[in-house]
């Protein structure tokens, strides 16, 4: 803790420009904790007076290094911890400003649901004023639940007029645990009045600018379909806007209200790709009128809403950090920010209530995270902290992006990234698919790609077919294709850096989690001499067992439409089916309170391959999740990679 939140830069946006450290030619191998860390500062959350700035730390002096909450006055500079948390009993997640008064703090906890191991959320409130901590519902509100919620943080109107409350979508009041209502609660005594009582299949609801709950997301749990719904009034009659199947073209996303009750801003396919569109609810069409698209690319959209006017003012269009704005101001405000940090992507991720301070997330590929506090009266702009202290950007490489073709001719993108200060010939490599499958990547910062990179691998990333981010037709091809034509494209990849003189046949390392994990071991299995090692992160080895499973959860169908449901064959695409094939060292990492793939999946293929007398290791990570959130089992498990790398390639 001693390293962070010092006040670092101190930026004139009008003068003085930010200029990225020279980049060296000689390579330095950094520790293994500057990579496997979880953030030295994270979730940095702006009050909306502007005053007070909250952050999670990373508290490093601790026995076992944990986030605590942190509370920092940019008036008079003073820093202090609000609260201590027992991170042995839960971990927390973020952090929301109710109110100047009231911080909001999300914490996840272990717990037991139906005999199975389960993850609960808790909303905790801090008051600055009294310094006191409690649960925003209290044990005399959860009285009047039929069953206590398991996620209680799901806030979705701050209410910024009512200081006082917040409205809260909750289970507990319905059999059926994804039928949520929505309650305001007092934030000063616990009490709540039901707002918007739940509806069958219903499970999300959205408000408009006036704070009425008005539109109702409908998934029933027996099928694939979707139904957007809108009433004029919490409790009233619920109007057919659109529906369509899962994973289909004709998918609307609500993204949020104009201060306008009538324009509703919602995303939806546009030439094949995801676009940003309006809609007046007064139409009886519903015509979608055209606000922003971007050429072969997705848009993934934020709606932004000026805090002064309420009005919808632009969009964020995700990870590419680009702007959309329709607002003069704030395009003049995104300009001044791009000629003073001309070399990293700003995210304007807060505003004050009067929208004269603000906080801005500076990064790129070679930037992992600036937090920077701007005050347009003063007209300056403070770098408050970095996100990871340990790693200098010097030391960090671009990601430079290919592609080439599959088997079938498909151009697959990618990303390659190169050890900094060596030829690209003949290296030891890294195939390193990505999770989701329905994600993607980008040449954002990762932390994976540039450890592997720092200790001399070249590192190729790529989004095969069924990745987000490349139009409905490419992400429809993946649909199903587990083991098939998407793992086809995976390691044609590999088979391109071969050809092209950059990977070393002999010293290539296919690494995955999650689904990356599943990709690695088949493509260990089906391409013998391809790979010399295998890593498996949380990885899926039995996807019939994975389809079985999603039968306890709503998510079935899905699951079963996205997968297949012909069981044979799932079982014949799985890399426990080819166990006996894998002839080559493999790691296999999960923790056992992983809720997204059940430990099962490595258990069971450790045993199988064991038993088949292979080279295989296994760690499990007791009380480890699906995303290494906790300090200590991330560096356990980077540990662990950087010895089994070191000795197999």
């Amino acid at each position: 803790m001693k390293r962070i939140f010092m006040l670092i830069l101190l930026l004139c946006i009008t003068n003085t420009p930010f200029t990225a450290p020279a980049q060296t030619s000689k390579v330095t191998q950094l520790p293994v904790e500057a990579f496997a860390s979880i953030p030295d500062v994270s979730h940095v959350r702006l009050s909306p007076n502007g005053k007070h700035i909250a952050s999670l730390l990373l508290d490093d002096t601790a026995e076992v290094p944990h986030k605590i909450v942190a509370l920092f006055n940019t008036e008079t500079g003073q820093f202090h911890i609000p609260m201590k948390n027992d991170h042995e009993k839960f971990m927390i997640a973020n952090l929301t400003w109710a109110s100047d008064e009231i911080l909001l703090i999300t914490a996840l906890m272990p717990s037991k649901r139906f005999g199975k191991n389960a993850n609960e959320s808790l909303l905790i409130k801090y008051n600055l004023s009294t310094g006191e901590a409690g649960s925003v519902l209290t044990k005399k509100a959860l009285k009047r639940f039929d069953s206590i919620p398991q996620y209680q943080g799901d806030v979705i109107d701050l209410l910024p007029k009512d200081p006082e409350h917040i409205l809260l979508s909750v289970s507990g009041f319905s059999k059926r645990v994804s039928e949520p209502t929505v309650i305001k609660v007092n934030l000063y005594n616990g009490s709540f009045t039901t707002e918007q009582y739940y509806r069958e299949h219903v499970i999300d609801w959205m408000t408009d600018q006036q704070h009425r709950v008005r539109i109702a997301t409908y998934q029933d749990r027996d099928t694939t379909e979707y139904r957007i719904y809108e009433q004029s009034e919490a409790n009233g009659d619920l109007r057919l806007l659109w529906k369509s199947e899962a994973y289909s073209e004709e998918t609307v996303i609500p993204l949020g209200f104009d201060v306008n009750p009538n324009t509703l801003y919602v995303k939806a396919y546009h030439e094949g790709f995801y676009a940003v569109f309006k809609v007046d609810l007064t139409d009886p069409k519903l015509k979608k009128e055209l606000v922003y698209k971007q050429d072969n690319t997705d848009v993934h959209a934020t709606l932004i809403h000026s805090k002064v006017t309420r009005q919808a003012i632009g969009i964020a269009t995700g990870d590419d950090n680009e702007y959309h704005f329709w607002d003069k101001n704030y395009k003049k405000l995104v300009n001044r920010l791009k000629a003073a940090l001309p070399d990293t992507q700003n995210y304007l991720t807060q505003f004050s209530h009067n929208e004269r301070r603000y906080m801005v997330y500076a990064t790129s590929p070679t930037q992992p995270g600036l937090f920077l506090y701007g005050d347009r009266d003063a007209n300056r702009l403070e770098v408050i902290a970095a996100k990871y202290s340990q790693l200098t950007p010097a030391l960090l490489v671009e990601p430079q992006q290919i592609s080439y073709e599959a088997k079938d001719g498909l151009e697959i993108p990618a990303y390659l990234t190169l050890p900094k200060g060596i030829e690209a010939k003949k290296l030891p490599t890294i195939i390193f698919p990505h999770g989701g499958p329905h994600s993607y990547v980008s040449d954002s910062f990762d932390y994976w790609t540039q450890f592997f990179a720092n200790r001399g691998y070249a590192v190729l990333q790529m989004n095969f077919r069924g990745s987000t981010g490349l139009g409905y037709e490419f992400k429809k091809a993946g649909m199903q294709g587990w083991g098939k034509a998407m793992q086809g494209d995976v390691d044609q990849g590999t088979r391109y850096l071969i050809n092209q003189g950059i990977a070393d046949p002999d010293k290539i390392c296919i690494v995955g989690g999650s689904y990356g994990g599943y990709a690695a071991m088949m493509g260990a299995a089906m391409n013998p001499g391809l790979y010399q090692c295998v890593i498996s992160f949380a990885g899926v080895a039995d996807v019939e067992d994975l389809v079985k499973l999603s039968r306890f959860y709503t998510t079935h169908e899905l699951t079963k439409k996205t997968l297949g449901d012909d069981y044979d064959e799932l079982y014949e695409y799985s890399p426990i089916r080819h166990a006996d094939k894998i002839n080559v060292p493999i790691l296999l990492i999960h923790g056992d309170n992983d809720k997204v793939v059940q430990v099962s999946q490595s258990r069971d293929m450790y045993r199988k391959l064991d038993a088949l007398d292979k080279p295989v290791e296994y760690v499990e990570i007791e009380n480890g999740n699906h995303y290494l959130s906790n300090n200590q089992h991330r560096l356990m498990t980077f540990k662990a990679i950087e010895k089994f790398l070191a000795t197999n390639l």
